[in-house]
């Protein structure tokens, strides 16, 4: 049966210390991935989703896979590879409240994804498409842009969220491959520092067949552009700052959860927020994003207590 989204991308094993780890700071373990963070937040909020990345042989796959199969994320098409492991970061929390990212991704089973990997879940279907930046930063592009032709040439909906990681490749080199891949999209997702590596301008992406630039603007909110219509701003949710990790993948959770219903284009703008906005307020990558009946908690007086 096809499902709602498909993605697919790097899932890795996320060590988290409250402090340095050169002092020994005790580590909490989880997974995190930008697309499987999207997949929760999806699956949460009642989509079916479907995750097809690509793993080592190993106990970091393990635990991946049972954290996302028991949020109700379907695995059925992750595939192994035996001669390489799952990839892994560790995020240290050290004074004043900054987080330190460390990534060990290279030569990992999710660099090495190619097309005929993601062939059995293509071939299920589903009604959009979901891809990050990231997966071809780390060296799957191939696979990325085998999927949104496939997507394309299926009339799914692709959307891409460019992700720039500055730890995993240049401005030059994500530009060069991710303005390949803009006249395939139909929804782009970006930070206004991104959208130089796709585009001159906003217009020249919407002229390029581009239907909808939603652009994140962290605690200023965001902002969505369209053919034929003025930009459409969403101020964010004021709420505690506890962790922005993970923050712009729950934002295009809320927002794909919006198109799956057909919400008017205000309404996506502010569940897309409203999701972001559960996950800046809690620890961790995804752990705090929102079921379907949650998402009105935000609406509620701060320290209330709902009995």
């Amino acid at each position: 049966m096809s499902c709602d989204v498909l993605t697919f991308g790097e899932t890795m094993i996320s060590l988290h210390t409250e402090g340095g780890l050169s002092v020994g700071a005790a580590a909490r373990t989880s997974v995190a991935g930008a697309e499987s963070n999207v997949a929760v937040g999806l699956a949460r909020l009642g989509h079916r989703v479907s995750w097809a990345g690509r793993l080592g042989a190993d106990e970091p796959a393990r635990l991946i896979l049972r954290a996302l199969r028991g949020e109700g994320v379907d695995v059925r098409h992750a595939t192994t590879d035996p001669r390489a492991p799952t990839g892994a970061m560790l995020r240290e929390r050290l004074p004043g409240d900054i987080t330190r990212v460390h990534y060990w991704r290279t030569g990992s089973a999710a660099s090495r994804q190619r097309p005929e990997h993601l062939a059995p879940a293509l071939a299920d279907g589903a009604r959009l498409l979901h891809v990050t930046g990231i997966t071809c930063a780390i060296g799957a592009s191939d696979a990325v842009l085998a999927a949104v032709e496939h997507a394309r040439a299926y009339g799914w909906t692709v959307v891409l969220d460019v992700n720039h990681r500055t730890r995993l490749w240049s401005r030059d080199e994500a530009a060069a491959c991710l303005r390949r891949l803009r006249g395939l999209v139909d929804v782009l997702v970006a930070s206004d520092d991104e959208l130089p590596l796709v585009a001159d301008e906003i217009g020249e992406l919407l002229a390029g067949g581009v239907r909808e630039v939603v652009v994140k603007r962290g605690g200023a909110g965001a902002d969505l552009y369209s053919p034929g219509a003025g930009p459409l701003h969403q101020p964010a949710l004021a709420v505690p700052v506890l962790d922005t990790v993970g923050a712009g993948d729950a934002f295009c959770a809320g927002y794909l959860s919006g198109l799956l219903d057909g919400l008017a284009p205000g309404e996506r703008l502010h569940r897309a927020v409203a999701v972001g906005a559960f996950a800046v307020a809690s620890r961790g990558d995804w752990e705090g994003l929102p079921h379907r009946d949650e998402l009105a908690l935000l609406d509620a007086e701060s320290g209330s207590a709902l009995r």
